[in-house]
């Protein structure tokens, strides 16, 4: 087993909270992960809530529960039965013991309300994303088959490209016809398709409702709700502008990422690492799969944002770690780091702490004045420098 990177995390908030709960993307090992945490204590109690007999169970919820008291419960798949978060928060207000229930969901708490209302000051969160390079080691050699191949463990794992291009394909029309419809959404399947699709294309690029609701023959309003779907499920990520107090006009719309390489090279029909350095989005998806290497590894705390003016200005990743403190990142598809005229505007505007370019090459050397081009194996440096200081 692939040990995950939020392990510790969740180990420590059962010590502290009554409730934890882990969400992530539907395949993306929550189940692995919390059963691998859950043999190491005795008693536990796991229910599938897609098990007709797990379900069963719990037809007199509040006895079965009771029953189990002093035993971890684990809920999979808990937003197929959002009925339980108050009858949780009851037992929970009735008897305070840590690491009473883990949780684990396949949407956004917020897509789900009732855990957001029922359980607040009782839960902490943690996220389980794809594979990161950092889970899967950080050589040289690793990250091209993640990026081609994406973080989904049976993706990542197959036994060749042309299966894991399959599966990504399976799971985006599961995703679609089975998934989303089992949430409440009631969006047409071939629509959210189609958007998507349109999102894969315009991948890193700033994000346009109404170019995109006119192709689509849908409203503005429309489009958004399409996106905050997929961001809800953790399909999409949307990278806000960084609005600082600065006499410069900046850009105002947020930029979108497909948040897995691997789903998004689905998309565009891409199935190997030789077609994707000849495709003409090689650069954008590299941009993406580093930024969610980054941001599925930063503190959870940490600000994340993009820097864009008018006049060109431009940095791919703003990192803060705290209010008077902020890192710059730039992300090359290229042997050569060195960032062009827009960066380097960007970082006199800002005078970033620290500056990096992140690159496939080998080497690590400084480019100017703080700024420093990167490997992506030694991306650990970024969210560790600050530590240091």
């Amino acid at each position: 087993m692939i040990p995950r990177r939020i392990e510790s995390g969740v180990v420590s908030s059962l010590r502290q909270f009554p409730v934890v709960g882990i969400v992530g993307a539907r395949q993306v090992g929550k189940t692995t992960f919390a059963k691998s945490i859950a043999a190491r204590r005795q008693g536990t109690i796991y229910l599938d809530l897609e098990l007709p007999s797990d379900v069963a169970k719990l037809e007199e919820a509040e006895l079965y529960l009771r029953r189990h008291s002093r035993a971890l419960v684990v809920l999979d798949e808990i937003q197929r039965m959002p009925q339980l978060f108050p009858l949780i928060r009851a037992l929970v207000d009735e008897s305070r013991r840590q690491g009473r229930f883990l949780v684990l969901g396949s949407a956004a708490p917020s897509l789900t309300r009732q855990s957001a209302e029922s359980l607040a000051g009782r839960i902490e969160y943690h996220e389980l994303t794809p594979f990161a390079l950092s889970e899967i080691g950080a050589a040289e050699s690793n990250y091209p088959k993640l990026w081609t191949r994406g973080g989904y463990p049976l993706s990542y794992l197959a036994e060749s490209d042309g299966a894991s291009l399959r599966w990504r394909q399976a799971f985006i029309q599961t995703h679609l016809e089975r998934d989303l419809p089992a949430l409440g959404v009631r969006v047409p399947a071939t629509m959210l398709r189609r958007f998507w699709q349109m999102l894969a294309h315009a991948h890193g690029q700033l994000w346009n409702a109404s170019k995109i609701a006119a192709s689509l023959g849908v409203s503005p309003p429309a489009a958004r709700h399409y996106l905050d779907i997929l961001q809800d499920t953790f399909m999409i990520r949307q990278l806000q502008p960084f609005h600082a107090n600065l006499k410069k006009r900046l850009v105002k719309s947020p930029k979108v990422y497909l948040r897995d390489s691997g789903l998004l090279h689905a998309l565009l029909g891409i199935g190997s690492h030789d077609e994707l350095l000849g495709h003409p989005s090689a650069g954008a998806s590299w941009e993406g799969f580093v930024t969610e290497q980054i941001l599925s590894s930063v503190p959870a705390s940490w600000g994340s944002f993009f820097y864009r003016t008018s006049a060109g200005a431009e940095i791919d990743l703003i990192l803060v770690p705290r209010a008077d403190r902020f890192l710059a990142v730039e992300i090359k598809h290229s042997l050569d780091p060195r960032p062009g005229r827009g960066f380097w505007s960007a970082h006199e505007d800002l005078r970033p702490r620290k500056g990096f370019v992140v690159y496939p090459g080998a080497e690590r050397f400084p480019l100017g004045k703080d700024v420093l081009a990167l490997p992506i194996s030694e991306l650990e440096r970024i969210w560790a420098t600050p530590r240091r200081r």
